[in-house]
């Protein structure tokens, strides 16, 4: 308990003075994250690339991923990927993308593969997904990102004011963008799950930054005549130790998944466990460093004088 006591108690880090080595490293993620999806792309899945994909589990123990690859070397099966899942290593992931095969090609590919194998291996699962079907799911992956960034940031618009949206919106594209970059750098699996995962983290991430701007509207009212550096610093400090606690107890249970979890759970349990990290590190050094660019209580009076013109009589 002594390890973690530091963090469930008041703070006084000056966490701004860092905030320039936080946008350099922020920026330096940002273009890392470009070239890796320029040069490397994504490892879609069979959702989005269209194909087939099959698990099986070999009754003989070990599978020799060689000689199953020879064995079905003689059916030409487009962009062939052999991968031993598992921790016993008699598990088998099969998948030939085919971005001109039709779901009548892909059948007989199943069960060429299941005549081959024979009774050597039971099926787990099996997958087919059309390349038509594919890149429809794709751009409704991409629509539902972004239409989850925008209605987001309408909220938070809504709820304080545009200077605050803006810096949610900030830090919500800077979250997700750089997450979507570490799947490509580390060649994690891209599919529907991977999108379940990046708007679950948008939520996350952009909860972690509404908590903090409540604090900071807080204190713009409390502490009238408070530096607003020194305000938003101290606003930090006083939801730092929910903010670790929480972004700790969501790491243990995706990195719980991440190891435990199995290869369907894979890319998920990585979205989650790298978005929380970069959420959490985004939610000081992102979303409030931005509003450090703005008069905070200026625009409070502003928005004070436009509910009250008249002030009080």
């Amino acid at each position: 308990m002594k390890l973690f006591s530091w963090i469930i108690k008041d703070t006084t880090f000056d966490f701004l003075k860092l905030r320039k080595i936080g946008y350099a490293i922020s920026v330096l993620l940002i273009v890392a994250s470009v070239v890796s999806i320029a040069v490397k792309g994504f490892n879609f899945g069979i959702d989005f690339s269209g194909g087939v994909l099959i698990d099986v589990k070999s009754k003989a123990g070990v599978v020799n991923v060689d000689e199953v690859r020879n064995m079905l070397k003689p059916l030409n099966l487009d962009e062939l990927t052999l991968q031993a899942v598992g921790q016993n290593g008699d598990q088998l992931m099969i998948r030939a993308q085919a971005d001109n095969a039709n779901e009548e090609s892909q059948r007989i590919a199943v069960n060429q593969i299941k005549e081959i194998l024979g009774q050597d291996y039971t099926f787990e699962r099996i997958e087919s997904v059309g390349p038509q079907v594919g890149d429809e799911l794709k751009m409704s992956g991409i629509l539902a990102s972004v239409f989850a960034c925008i209605a987001i940031s309408l909220y938070v618009w809504f709820r304080f004011e545009w200077r605050f949206a803006f810096g949610a919106l900030i830090g919500l594209f800077h979250d997700i963008f750089i997450t979507v970059g570490l799947l490509s750098m580390f060649h994690f699996e891209f599919s529907l799950t991977t999108i379940a995962a990046i708007l679950t983290l948008a939520g996350y991430s952009v909860n972690d930054t509404v908590v903090t701007y409540d604090r900071i509207r807080e204190n713009l009212q409390k502490f009238k005549k408070m530096p607003q550096y020194d305000l938003l610093n101290k606003s930090i400090n006083d939801i730092f130790s929910r903010t670790i606690l929480t972004s700790l107890t969501t790491m243990f249970a995706s990195i719980a998944l991440l190891v435990f979890g199995g290869e369907a759970l894979r890319s998920f349990a990585f979205v989650i466990t790298a978005g929380v990290i970069v959420g959490t590190y985004s939610s000081i050094y992102v979303s409030v460093a931005v509003l450090n660019w703005f008069d905070l209580r200026k625009a409070a009076a502003e928005a004070e004088k436009d509910v009250n013109p008249f002030g009080n009589v």
